[in-house]
């Protein structure tokens, strides 16, 4: 069964895209930037872009049935290597007792503001597991 999932973004209708994408027990949570999807604003601060980035994988997690726990591969995007180690204390507190596989790119962003993109793969767990 596939279920697709939106955070309001005007990207996603733009582009033509879905936030997440539950298919089965797999959760493929696109590639998420540090955008304040309320305001639509973006921070200078690429540790405060990390956090906001990881709480709305996070909260498309949660409208899979899911939570970070349940995440197994993550991809990071970065165009400034400099910017890579400040987000490192973020990723230790919200990934450091799950640590799933990951993977670090070095490549342009959608926009010169963007500073990381992550992307996720999670599995229901049977506990999470919706009809």
């Amino acid at each position: 069964m596939r279920r697709l999932i939106s955070s309001g973004s005007r990207f996603e209708r733009e582009i033509g895209y879905s936030r997440a994408v539950v298919d089965g027990d797999l959760v493929f949570v696109s590639g998420t930037t540090g955008y304040d999807y309320d305001t639509m604003t973006i921070s200078d601060d690429v540790q405060v872009q990390c956090e906001r980035a990881l709480k709305n994988v996070a909260s498309a997690l949660a409208q899979a049935g899911a939570t970070l726990e349940d995440v197994v591969r993550l991809m990071f995007i970065v165009p400034n290597r400099a910017d890579w180690e400040p987000c490192w204390p973020v990723l230790r507190l919200y990934l450091g007792e799950i640590r799933p596989a990951s993977t670090l790119i070095h490549a342009g962003l959608q926009t010169p503001e963007m500073k990381i993109e992550i992307e996720a793969t999670a599995r229901l767990r049977p506990r999470h597991r919706t009809p």
